[in-house]
């Protein structure tokens, strides 16, 4: 996630007033409570609760003294046809009953704090939205259902071991005029099935499944604040790290933002699509700050108690966004786990990227796993074990990589073997160890494990982490590019700038295949299996779409190189040796070879793991020459460096008589029955 425009932000003091009553007259005492003093409502009711008899409002805003609610014709715009005042009735809690069919109507509340009357707002717990997310939707859930939702499977996952991770931005993928997509930008965009480019090559959700992925992660699509929703034609571009209403689809991506039950279905449409296709699909998550702060539903309906703050009184800032949420405080923690298994339930969703994970604290982070595992124990749930700034809370709380033993089962990008591999993502001419920057092997070699404990490894000389932080290779996320910072080819474009294009696009093969042969589970950024470019801008996040898009005509000028990662991800995909479940079976089934520094061996016992091949060894070389080595006899060919060989049916290209040849800047992988 990338920074966004800095909020001013000023504290709401909250008091509350109370008679002490007793034989002699008392004057009024007004006492000051602090957040971890408001009442903590249990029940999961908050909310909207709609029938055709009924309707029930639910708001928490203990701090309030009175509170209104409005009912419109209108998601924008209109006068109130109905305005009720609610009655507080226990834990904060204030309610209203309407006792007649409203459905389909829109509504906000508004409380009164400290003799003042706050803006209008939906309510954080709010399922639909109208335009632009300004006032809340009463709707009937199951007429936002597709045909055949009720039956619609995820598709088969033996094990957690198995997760490839192909992220998406739901505009890059279908916006390009050779995208051959009719809904570009949209949802329903990605359930288009039979799409093509001008050459008549796959795009979209078949290019997707082509690649052999099995799970999409789509960055964030619940409703954000930074677009416009009411004016499509102004074009206007952004990644959607500024959350606004958090249980809602985003508006901008539907085909009607006016109607609140269109972005709903369209979205159900789309995972449906996906799942037919026999995709997962993961949700990008921001509970870690929102896109105001003073001007939040958040803080308009309950002041102050959803952030963070300094022992000063300021707003704290980790998220460098202009605030961060209190998810250790009991309502907030609340409120996240339970969106987050409302987004599992009624969008069949398959797992969940959360972004600034350091932000959060542990209880939260293992709390919402375990829930949403009783869900579904496939769901997969993983997250940025950083922060962007200090926090108030304190650093053994936060789910960062350093207390990656204590999250239960969720898994962390590692940012070691990212910069290990590419070099550093701050320092953007800096080279990695496939540029040939050799100080950067045991960061290679960290990621290699998974981030776990392994005999072969100097700790020491890794560059951030000097010890293990990932107690399973199913706790580490190994990438080498994203959304974030430059797409892989600009990285290695700008820290080699006399290099062809032909060498750039070797250095980003090369790159993946550490990455898809690496213990854990593996990440790639849509595009770059054809040498995506963002034109050297590195921080894209409002760039147009002239920067954003995924040019699908690279697809037809790198085929061969598409055609690679599509071979490398069925190797991975056939051979448990790749993904094995335990640090212990690494420990005991991985060892790696004495080299010089410029190369990386290592073989695996594949009959440890059930493989059904005995041995694997992979060979990486980053020299700029071709290497000979003697590896003895029985080995065959799985990949030269271009193709890939099951069957090892072209072992005498470049092994013959005990020895291999590695060609240069390449890897190697062997094997034996």
């Amino acid at each position: 996630m990338k920074n966004f425009v800095k909020h001013i932000t000023v504290v709401t003091v909250i008091t509350f007033t109370f008679m002490i009553s007793c034989t002699e007259s008392k004057p009024e005492v007004k006492a000051e409570l602090g957040y971890d003093d408001y009442p903590v409502y249990s029940a999961s009711d908050l909310g909207v609760k709609y029938s055709s008899d009924k309707t029930v409002f639910k708001l928490w805003s203990p701090a309030a003294e009175k509170v209104v609610l409005r009912i419109y014709d209108k998601g924008l715009g209109g006068e109130e046809v109905n305005k009720i005042s609610l009655k507080k009735v226990d834990k904060g809690v204030w309610e209203a009953e309407l006792n007649e069919d409203i459905k389909n109507k829109y509504y906000s509340f508004q409380v009164k704090v400290d003799g003042k009357w706050n803006s209008e707002e939906v309510d954080p717990y709010a399922k639909v939205v109208g335009v632009n997310g300004k006032r809340g939707m009463v709707v009937d859930m199951s007429e936002t259902n597709p045909k055949g939702w009720e039956e619609d499977l995820k598709p088969e996952l033996k094990g957690i071991e198995d997760i490839i991770l192909y992220e998406i931005q739901i505009r890059d993928i279908s916006i390009s005029s050779n995208s051959g997509i009719k809904n570009k930008g949209k949802f329903v965009g990605l359930t288009e099935f039979g799409t093509v480019n001008n050459e008549e090559l796959s795009t979209g959700i078949d290019h997707i499944k082509e690649m052999g992925v099995t799970h999409v992660h789509i960055l964030p699509a619940f409703d954000f604040r930074s677009i416009d929703e009411t004016k499509p034609e102004l074009n206007k571009y952004n990644w959607g790290y500024d959350p606004q209403n958090y249980n809602v689809p985003e508006g901008s991506y539907s085909t009607d933002p006016y109607d609140g039950k269109v972005r709903v279905r369209e979205f159900k449409e789309m995972v449906q699509a996906f799942h037919k296709a026999g995709i997962r699909v993961v949700l990008d998550v921001v509970y870690n700050h929102t896109g105001f702060t003073n001007e939040s539903n958040f803080d308009q309906l309950v002041p102050g108690y959803y952030y963070r703050q300094w022992d000063d009184g300021k707003y704290a800032d980790a998220s460098a966004c202009g605030n961060e949420t209190a998810s250790d405080r009991e309502m907030m923690r609340k409120f996240i786990v339970e969106s987050v298994v409302y987004w599992a339930k009624e969008y069949h969703l398959d797992g969940f990227r959360f972004d600034l994970m350091g932000i959060h604290d542990v209880t939260t982070m293992n709390d919402l796993d375990k829930a949403v595992k009783e869900v579904d124990p496939s769901i997969f749930v993983y997250g940025e074990g950083w922060t962007a700034g200090d926090s108030p809370l304190p650093i053994s709380e936060r789910a960062i990589k350093d207390n990656g033993f204590k999250l239960n089962t969720i898994a962390i990008f590692s940012d070691d073997i990212r910069d290990g591999i590419k070099g550093s993502w701050s320092a953007h001419d800096s080279k990695g160890y496939v540029s040939g920057n050799l100080e950067n092997r045991e960061d290679v070699k960290f990621g290699i494990v998974a981030s776990t404990q392994h005999p072969d490894l100097d700790y020491s000389k890794v560059s951030y982490s000097k010890k293990p932080w990932s107690k399973s290779p199913l706790q580490t996320i190994n990438y080498v590019s994203c959304h974030d910072n430059h797409t892989l080819y600009d990285k290695l474009k700008i820290s080699n700038p006399n290099t062809s294009d032909i060498e750039l696009l070797q250095l980003s093969k090369l790159a993946n295949t550490i990455i898809l042969t690496s213990q854990g589970i593996p990440f790639l950024h849509a595009g770059v299996e054809m040498g995506r470019t963002k034109y050297g801008v590195e921080n894209s996040y409002q760039s147009p779409d002239s920067i954003n898009e995924m040019d699908w005509s690279l697809k037809t000028k790198n085929i061969k190189l598409v055609d690679y990662y599509e071979g490398l991800i069925k190797l991975r995909m056939n051979h448990p040796a790749f993904k094995m479940k335990t640090a212990k079976l690494l420990q005991e089934n991985l060892k790696f070879d004495k080299t010089e520094d410029d190369v990386i061996s290592y073989t695996l016992n594949g009959a440890a793991v059930g493989d059904k091949w005995s041995q694997i060894k992979v060979i990486f070389n980053v020299s700029k020459e071709s290497k000979d080595f003697k590896i003895g006899a029985g080995w065959k060919v799985a990949s030269d460096g271009e193709k890939f060989y099951e069957d090892g049916s072209k072992s005498n290209k470049i092994y013959s008589k005990g020895v291999v040849k590695v060609p240069k800047v390449s890897a190697v992988i062997l094997f034996k029955n």
